[in-house]
């Protein structure tokens, strides 16, 4: 009964997309647009050389189709941003009221609109890969294939959990912005989505193990273009430890800082 009441509002989400028909262009249009400028910087620093740190061109081409595709799919930054605004102007006291879960309601919106994105991200991806003729590297590895489709959902579902967590702020503090553009412009950087994170020197790859963020884009990636295959069970582990902290701290955070709200916006 709890999960069709959060299917039906994951169905709603998806058919809100429908709406905002140049939304969906401009991300399919911003996907192929990284994904050139990925081809036209790595293309300079391959000319002349057959690898870089093991990676051949079409490898490195690979792994930014695959990341571009899995950063463009993960859009859980609006649920930070529309809970600050609700919170601030006073309308976040209807879901306050509501027989549901908050965080699990804003999750099933999530899922809705990814649903929904998914498949024209991937049409961007395919129509990319038409236009710069390369040989795409994907794994043969069908357990490989699995754990990284595991990470994937667990990564969107712990981004899901921290932009949540970033939203709750807004009980505490006035403007949470500050919170927010300190995650964007890292976030990026962090999860191997500028650069693969194998470039970086390895003490500092070895500390970002302890963390989410390794394993929200770059392991994944890595894994479907066959590479790290020894970390992807680990991975798992960390990542789901990580969720189920964010559970606990966002129902803890929730609970101490609601009685805080007013209601009445600022």
């Amino acid at each position: 009964m709890h999960v069709r009441k959060y299917l039906e509002i994951s169905k709603i989400y998806l058919k809100t997309q429908l709406i905002w028909r140049a939304d969906v262009i401009f991300n399919m249009v911003f996907t192929i647009t990284k994904i050139i400028f990925a081809y036209v910087l790595w293309g300079t620093i391959f000319e002349g050389k057959a690898t870089v740190s093991g990676f051949t061109f079409d490898t490195m081409l690979s792994y930014y189709l695959v990341s571009s595709f899995l950063s463009q799919i993960e859009l859980s930054g609006s649920i930070s941003k529309e809970m600050s605004t609700m919170i601030r102007n006073g309308t976040f006291s209807k879901y306050m009221v509501m027989p549901i879960s908050i965080q699990r309601y804003f999750m099933a919106r999530e899922a809705g609109s990814i649903f929904f994105y998914f498949g024209f991200d991937l049409i961007a991806v395919f129509i990319w890969i038409l236009i710069f003729p390369i040989r795409f590297v994907l794994t043969a590895n069908h357990v490989m294939i699995l754990f990284a489709v595991c990470l994937i959902l667990l990564g969107l579902l712990f981004m899901a959990q921290l932009n949540y967590f970033l939203g709750i702020l807004t009980l505490k503090f006035q403007d949470i912005g500050t919170f927010l553009m300190i995650k964007d412009n890292l976030m990026a950087f962090i999860t191997g989505t500028t650069i693969p994170l194998v470039l970086l020197p390895e003490g500092i790859i070895t500390g970002m193990r302890i963390f989410p963020f390794y394993y929200v884009t770059y392991l994944p990636t890595m894994l479907l273009i066959g590479r790290c295959e020894k970390e992807a069970v680990p991975g798992i582990i960390v990542l789901s430890v990580w969720c189920l902290f964010f559970v606990a701290i966002n129902k803890l955070t929730y609970g101490k800082m609601r009685v805080k709200y007013d209601g009445v916006g600022i």
